[in-house]
């Protein structure tokens, strides 16, 4: 059986053998990347953790910063209040000295009594959003500490990612490449199957060998006349039990 595939603007045909061969080389080669993956291990989502966390400090202390500013408006009001209402007493004593009846100075004194209610519940307030601006101010620093101290593992992991991404870069880009120019011999239909079958495996695992008649992934056995029809590499057979593409070991051998 041959298929037909697109190298370098050309139509070249390449046997199943050729194209089994292919999606086993590509499947190596994922596994190489993937062993990359592995050696940066937890760090990128570490990395990533970190930053989102820093993220949220960072608002919510900005957001800790407009409410003590706020508050500290709403005392500077109420002092304001005081200060008037300071103003009015002083106007309404002065005018008890020349009232002409008792009903005047009784009236001036309710509402000298009503201006020092005023003052004592603005000092009240301002007690209130005193007490408030310390506690802000205090989850404020609390906040600025923690993101200072997740800051600074942030600097750490991220060095150490780094240092892990320019070890591996190029050799990472290399395989990359190396991916792209081994899809190019194959049908986009199976790479499509490949990616698919790779996706839905939990080792990462699409394209396995025979192993002691058993399935490379899922390890299930595989019937002899099965084994017969893979070593005789006609056609595409898959897993029956997890559905990765089955090859005989003799063709990760080859060169």
């Amino acid at each position: 059986m041959t298929d037909t595939v697109n190298k370098e603007g050309k139509h070249v045909e390449i046997t199943m053998e050729q194209k089994l061969k292919y999606l086993y080389d590509l499947q190596m080669v994922d596994s190489e990347i993937n062993k990359i993956s592995m050696l940066r291990g937890e760090l990128p989502l570490e990395v990533q953790d970190l930053e989102d966390e820093l993220a949220g400090l960072s608002t919510r202390i900005e957001n800790l910063k407009v409410e003590v500013k706020e508050l500290e408006q709403a005392v500077a009001n109420k002092k304001n209040e005081i200060v008037g209402a300071q103003s009015l007493i002083k106007k309404y004593q002065d005018q008890q000295n020349n009232v002409r009846n008792n009903r005047e100075f009784d009236s001036l004194s309710k509402e000298i009594e009503f201006q020092t209610l005023e003052i004592q519940l603005c000092e009240k307030r301002i007690k209130e959003f005193t007490t408030e601006i310390e506690k802000k101010n205090e989850y404020i620093a609390s906040s600025q500490q923690t993101f200072d101290e997740r800051n600074g593992d942030l600097m750490v992991k991220q060095k150490e990612l780094n240092s892990i991404v320019s070890e591996t870069q190029i050799e990472e880009q290399r395989l990359h490449g190396k991916i792209t120019e081994i899809e190019s011999h194959i049908d986009e239909r199976y790479v499509h199957a490949y990616r698919r079958i790779k996706s839905n495996a939990r080792n990462g695992l699409a394209v396995v060998t025979v192993q002691r008649d058993a399935c490379g992934g899922c390890f299930n056995k595989i019937p002899p006349q099965r084994q017969v029809d893979i070593r005789a590499r006609k056609r595409i057979i898959v897993c029956e039990y997890c559905g990765r593409i089955l090859v005989d070991a003799g063709l990760g051998e080859e060169n």
